[in-house]
């Protein structure tokens, strides 16, 4: 967390729980005993989720570090044949299928084949006759049909018995003319027809069907040999077979075959291959300077993770909870809370099938789970996942201080140590004294050097989202100092924000 965004109390709350504190420390094999006991305390979680649910099917998975780090399988994939859920068994994603769009339309983009604020009807002709709901509407975009802006009805219901309408069908559904509820842009309302423009979007502008061009330029590249857009070229052997719950029993849902609505939600995967495309995503964070894949560049995955829409928050009501905020990117919405920091993820229901991905980039870790029962509200169950594993303090965050930073602590350190801010008089901004002078600065150092004494161990990291800001704990004599700065855009570096605790 910036320091300043701590002091303002924004985004997010300044939380780092001991353990997670105390793993920035840790050897590499203190935190894979760590992480170990963190994934058998998983289990219960999921077990209890699937019976309380009356879920047939399921499997999850943790992501950690570039590989699939833990994988369970539990239930059945059909009900009648008993056959049971391997990490191989492929489910129908539904909605988190949203996200290969929205990167298939980036990578598009890299290409210079669209761009994301072209109106949609320079891909898509059928949108032309388009009768906007007033004079001043703008023309829909495709970053609109991206983020859920176009103005489209929320359409979950009807939408999800969409998926095999043909691509000839869907043509003429378009230029028939869609409904608006809103103007476009003023607001967020999901949309899977929106989706399915891009779709169609992706497709036009690619010149080959979208599940053609995601299959050539992602799931190829990254070894995703079983994930496809076709339900007919998964082996009877490995589907895992959609049910709903009803009058005390599980009942088959409809397998719908591909067609235009595949783009919002078609997609059908195993563990084990969408552990491959969860860890090349993650890759894409921090920057850094490394050579880039063949895929897509790095900062355009990390596009899909910036917001696009309107922020929501969302009350936590229990006692260990806190505030979330939420707003959607593309393909994927972005979260933020004091315990998971930044995240993003999706759901993904549909009749049959309810999934759920999240990922929290600043830690290379992520937990996904898929279910064969309709709308199973997987999202709940991998939250608490997430939850459970951050506090246990075996994935800490992966930042660590820039240059800037670490030259920076030393001169805050030289300020403690003779507890005269003006020890280092010329590290200082032109704000730092006019903001608070030196003797009402001086003040609040000298308590906390008394409580805490001579303060000369290794400088620890608490926080570092920024190379220009950081939360760093250093040992001392008498307990543990706490320095928090902010640096100010000045060539040297300086100090406009500056405070030791204890």
């Amino acid at each position: 967390m910036k320091f300043a965004s701590c002091l303002a109390a924004l985004a997010t709350f300044c939380f780092v729980s001991p353990a997670a504190a105390q793993a920035l420390q840790s050897p590499p094999q203190q935190l894979d005993a760590a992480r170990k006991a963190a994934f058998a305390e998983l289990d219960p979680l999921f077990e209890t989720f699937m019976r309380e649910q009356n879920v047939p099917g399921l499997v999850y998975g943790v992501v950690a570090d570039g590989r699939l780090a833990y994988v369970r399988s539990l239930g059945v994939q059909d009900v009648e044949t008993k056959a049971p859920v391997t990490p191989d068994t492929v489910f129908r994603i539904a909605s988190m299928s949203k996200n290969f769009t929205a990167l298939a339309a980036l990578k598009l983009r890299d290409e210079g084949r669209l761009a994301l604020d072209d109106p949609a009807e320079r891909h898509v002709p059928e949108l032309k006759g388009l009768r906007y709901p007033t004079s001043d509407s703008p023309k829909i975009t495709v970053r609109d049909l991206l983020s859920h802006t176009g103005g489209f009805v929320t359409d979950d219901p009807w939408g999800d018995r969409q998926l095999d309408m043909p691509e000839a069908d869907f043509s003429r559904f378009v230029a028939a003319g869609a409904p608006f509820s809103r103007t476009p842009g003023t607001g967020f309302e999901y949309s899977n027809f929106g989706y399915a423009l891009a779709g169609r979007v992706v497709s036009n502008a690619a010149g080959r069907p979208y599940a053609d061009y995601i299959a050539a330029s992602f799931f190829a590249p990254l070894g995703m040999a079983s994930t496809t857009y076709d339900i007919g070229k998964v082996p009877a052997a490995r589907l895992a077979r959609g049910y709903r719950w009803e009058d005390g029993q599980w009942k088959p849902e409809p397998a719908l075959g591909p067609g235009a609505f595949g783009a919002m939600g078609g997609l059908l995967t195993s563990a084990d291959d969408y552990a491959r495309y969860m860890a090349w995503e993650l890759a894409a964070w921090p920057p850094r300077n490394e050579p880039e894949d063949s895929v897509l560049a790095r900062a355009s995955i990390r596009e899909i993770a910036r917001p696009q829409t309107y922020l929501t928050v969302q009350r936590r009501a229990e006692p260990d909870g806190c505030d979330r905020g939420s707003a959607y990117g593309l393909g994927t919405i972005s979260y933020t809370d004091c315990v998971l920091g930044l995240h993003f993820g999706h759901s993904g229901g549909l009749p049959g099938y309810g999934s759920n991905v999240l990922m929290l980039p600043q830690r290379g870790l992520g937990v996904f789970a898929f279910t064969n029962r309709t709308y199973a509200p997987a999202s709940v169950v991998v939250r608490q996942a997430a939850t459970q594993l951050v506090r246990s303090g075996a994935f800490p965050l992966r930042e660590s201080p820039s240059p800037a930073v670490k030259a920076m602590a030393e001169t805050a350190m030289r300020i403690y140590a003779a507890g005269d801010i003006l020890a280092a008089r010329e590290a200082l901004a032109i704000n730092f004294l006019l903001d608070e002078d030196a003797a009402h600065r001086n003040a609040r150092i000298a308590p906390v050097k008394e409580k805490l004494g001579d303060c000369s161990g290794e400088l620890q990291p608490v926080r570092v989202d920024s190379a220009l800001s950081a939360i760093l704990r250093v040992p001392c004599e008498r307990g543990t100092l706490e320095v928090r700065f902010l640096l100010a855009p000045t060539t040297p570096l300086t100090f406009q924000a500056l405070d030791f605790r204890s």
